[in-house]
């Protein structure tokens, strides 16, 4: 699955050169909110709530959408390999959100190392650039690190609201349907030409986004954390930066510059660190 999450920048990458970022997002959410209703409604779950939980899920939805916007957008102006590992700082704000607003995840000693190598790892991507750089890869890059603080925002408002109060089919599908106007209307104000070209490969990119990342993969996550240990299955998601880092130099051959060799590895340790807990 991390796999599949580190390739997905890659194939953002490939649809920008095809259709407007932002306009990209929103299709893929759009796709994938598809397949999750008629997911549930074969499976004859609940679509949406009609207490003070829908008013949580627009909320989600709103945070889900701008973060999205910033990551396509940013995709623009920066590589995929410094992307993901700026996207992921969100587990290193979650901890830290978590300490301050959530009860009983307190900050632990190893935690706290964790945090102290993810913000190096940050540093040292930030300073670096490659030889091929453009003076707009700054925007890119704040666009990215913002999309991680969204993201981090998203699941902290999600563990004070929503959680053990609605199926995970539900978080799933809230995040989804109400981030499509959301989207849809910031690239109806930002982008105004939404598709300069399709051909093949920008449209497997978009069903890859949509169907393979959006949908199945978003679903089998909430299943696993639904089953199994949050903390353990998290620890797991260090991988993620590393396989985005190693498919951005292989199919996009964006440059493996010293920042990276410095700060992904600390930047991986230290997703472990946060997430990592003794059973």
């Amino acid at each position: 699955m991390t796999m599949i999450w580190g390739f997905n920048y890659t194939a953002i990458k490939w649809s920008n050169e095809g259709v407007s970022p932002i306009f990209a997002s929103a299709l893929r959410s759009s796709i994938a909110s598809v397949c999750g209703i008629l997911f549930c409604i074969k499976r004859r779950e609940k679509l949406f709530h009609t207490d003070i939980l829908l008013l949580h899920g627009l909320m989600v939805g709103l945070l889900f959408g701008l973060e999205f916007a910033c990551i396509y957008l940013g995709m623009l102006y920066t590589d995929a390999a410094r992307s993901v590992v700026f996207v992921y700082l969100s587990p290193f704000v979650v901890a830290v959100g978590a300490h301050f607003l959530l009860r009983g995840d307190r900050l632990t000693y190893l935690k706290t190392a964790g945090l102290g190598l993810a913000f190096l790892g940050i540093l040292a991507v930030f300073g670096g650039r490659p030889k091929t750089a453009k003076g707009t890869m700054l925007i890119g890059d704040i666009l990215e690190i913002l999309a991680g603080f969204l993201w981090a925002a998203t699941t902290l408002y999600i563990k004070r609201f929503m959680a053990d109060r609605v199926h995970p089919i539900n978080t799933f599908l809230y995040q989804l349907v109400f981030s499509v106007p959301v989207l849809f209307l910031l690239s109806y104000f930002l982008e105004p030409t939404w598709v300069h070209k399709v051909d093949l490969s920008i449209a497997a990119s978009l069903l890859y986004q949509s169907v393979i990342v959006a949908f199945v993969t978003y679903l089998a996550w909430f299943k696993l954390i639904h089953q199994y240990s949050v903390s353990r299955l998290s620890a797991f998601t260090f991988f993620t930066p590393i396989f985005g880092v190693l498919f951005g130099i292989l199919f996009v051959h964006e440059e493996f510059t010293p920042s990276l060799m410095v700060g992904l590895p600390l930047v991986s340790a230290g997703i472990f660190l946060v997430n990592w807990k003794r059973v």
